[in-house]
């Protein structure tokens, strides 16, 4: 494959992933960075090495300078998915590439996740009066929600009204890859959406309507409910980063501390595998080693040994 060709095909899959794929805004970004790279990379080869060397071997030093240069592994993986990804693009317009390509293995993160308490504090302690916006209502409804549902921040604005059955507390989510799933949320949850409706939203003219406007009357963006989060986390007063992304870590990690099935939380967080949801369940072990060491009958019958020895 040629440079030129690379370049045209490269529009082509960007469009695929978009349109046929259903991937989100911030991955076909992400996506089209990757690729813009290694074009950037295949310009700096010396005309002989453009010539001679054939689009395996590119792609291999493409990559290797990135371990050279420190690039982070999580970045790195990603550009590997991103090369194989357009491979299998390839594959369906009788392209075939044959890359073969393993992703690096990653160092596994524990999940971080803000405690019930503080989650509570912000809720139920902080007012709408309190809160340094002009929409206290959807705001707050927004953070309860992703807290309620453990919805990505994606499919958060893309909620629209008719996807809300407020009788029966669920939502309709359109997912990665244009999966439909349903999630739960609870009577609080509800209380604070319908607050916001009344005293915030404008009355929609169709239920078609996305349920977080702007103050322009158009969808929230993804850096919109950032920047909320953003403003909870300064009230808190704490030292960490927290995202919509940690808030729904905190979601499947308190279910799952007060004994929910695994894949049941699988199925809320629209996870395609259960690997991906089985990392909450080294945070839930940490909790339940603590209850063991507090409340297990054995424990207690030590501290009762231990007083009548005193």
């Amino acid at each position: 494959m040629t440079y030129k060709e690379f370049n045209e095909k490269k529009d082509e899959f960007l469009v695929y992933i978009e349109v046929e794929k259903n991937l989100s805004d911030n991955t076909r970004k992400a996506y089209e960075s990757d690729l813009n790279q290694f074009l950037d990379f295949w310009e700096t080869l010396s005309t002989e090495d453009q010539e001679h060397l054939s689009f395996r071997q590119i792609i291999e030093r493409y990559l290797v300078s990135l371990f050279y240069k420190k690039i982070d592994k999580t970045s790195i993986a990603r550009k590997f998915s991103c090369f194989k990804s357009f491979e299998k693009f390839l594959r369906t317009q009788g392209i075939e590439l044959a890359l073969k390509l393993t992703r690096p293995r990653l160092d596994k993160k524990l999940p971080i996740y803000l405690s019930i308490d503080e989650i509570q504090y912000l809720l139920d302690k902080v007012s709408e009066k309190n809160l340094p916006t002009k929409r206290p209502a959807r705001d707050k409804a927004v953070f309860e929600l992703i807290y309620a549902t453990g919805v990505r921040c994606s499919e958060l604005i893309s909620i629209k009204l008719n996807s809300i059955d407020m009788l029966n507390k669920t939502i309709r989510i359109i997912g990665k890859g244009n999966k439909e799933r349903i999630v739960l949320f609870g009577q609080k949850a509800k209380e604070r959406v319908e607050r916001y409706l009344e005293l915030e939203r404008p009355q929609p003219h169709s239920q078609d309507e996305y349920l977080f406007l702007n103050p322009r009357g158009g969808q929230l963006t993804s850096r919109s409910i950032q920047r909320i989060v953003a403003m909870f986390r300064s009230l808190l007063q704490v030292d960490r980063k927290i995202t919509p992304h940690k808030l729904r870590h905190s979601f499947a990690t308190h279910l799952l501390n007060q004994g929910a099935d695994l894949r049941v939380v699988q199925e809320l967080l629209g996870h395609k595998t259960l690997a991906s949801t089985e990392k909450y369940t080294h945070v839930s072990l940490e909790h339940l080693s603590h209850l063991c060491d507090t409340i297990h009958p054995a424990n207690k019958m030590l501290k009762k040994e231990n007083t009548d020895k005193s």
